[in-house]
């Protein structure tokens, strides 16, 4: 006699792991959440702090964040992530959203200007930009550090909103702090050979890599550039592996120059939706 077919309350729930904990894999937790996904969703944290934004993620009853356990070697035929600590995650789908880290250490009072990384930084630079000039009562003047393309969007940003930037490729030593109450708190920068650029405010839109190390773990592939190479869909070269923001790259450019991190979940969680949905993969041969 056969067995019986296994009843829907039998049926194993979706796993979703998502390495990484930054915007784009919040953004992805929250889809999710909104969908009703009905599997188990954990997020490898590599902060050992506990954001309030997190925290709020980690109520959702199918969600669990384990707070200072990054990622850190990816068995893609067994379909298992390892963390640092060697505590190890059975997955059917995995998202990558490791982000990227800057190419250079931080310039002395980096924290005290605007920074341009990714798309999102758009909107924050322009509420920024929108209270120096209340304040001023006349279009701001602005330094803009940086190359490549960040720094282009960067540009675009600000004569949008009426920034007469005045460009750098020179890094400088040191970021000053502003004497102004309102908007950023830097509007000049000090050069190693003494020499400065005064303006209203200073936004730093330095190089960027993308954080790729899982994917030689899976024998992903990546861009010449870095970041994990993925298709319209954000599958990776592996099946069952997804990758969304900076730690992904799309025709060799970082995906978060690209498109905006909700808008990256969104879509993200479209195609993890359909994938759980669809019948589970066969183990593979011994």
């Amino acid at each position: 006699m056969s067995a019986p077919a296994p009843s829907p309350s039998t049926v194993p729930a979706t796993r979703i792991v998502i390495a990484g904990a930054g915007p784009a894999a919040q953004a992805l937790v929250r889809q999710l959440g909104r969908a009703q996904f009905a599997g188990t969703i954990t997020v490898l944290s590599n902060r050992d702090d506990t954001p309030e934004e997190l925290l709020e993620l980690a109520l959702l009853p199918q969600v669990s964040v384990r707070f200072g356990q990054p990622a850190s070697h990816i068995d893609a035929v067994n379909r298992t992530v390892a963390t640092a600590d060697g505590m190890e995650f059975a997955y059917d789908q995995l998202v990558i959203a490791t982000g990227s880290a800057p190419v250079a250490n931080p310039v002395e009072g980096a924290a005290q200007c605007l920074n341009y990384s990714t798309i999102d930084d758009a909107a924050r630079i322009g509420e920024a930009v929108s209270a120096v000039a209340r304040e001023l009562g006349r279009r701001p003047l602005g330094i803009l550090v940086g190359t490549g393309a960040a720094a282009g969007q960067a540009e675009a940003v600000l004569r949008a909103r009426g920034v007469r930037p005045i460009r750098t490729t020179a890094r400088p030593a040191a970021i000053v702090p502003s004497r102004s109450a309102a908007g950023p708190a830097a509007s000049a920068v000090i050069f190693e050979d003494g020499s400065s650029m005064n303006g209203d405010l200073v936004v730093l839109a330095e190089e960027r890599v993308s954080r790729d190390g899982l994917a030689a773990s899976a024998g992903l592939r990546t861009a010449a550039n870095g970041g994990i190479v993925i298709s319209d869909g954000f599958r990776t070269s592996v099946p069952g592996i997804w990758a969304i923001g900076d730690a992904a790259a799309y025709d060799g450019v970082r995906l978060g120059l690209l498109v905006a991190a909700a808008s990256a979940a969104g879509a993200c969680a479209t195609q993890l939706l359909t994938a759980a949905s669809s019948p589970a993969p066969l183990p593979a041969a011994a």
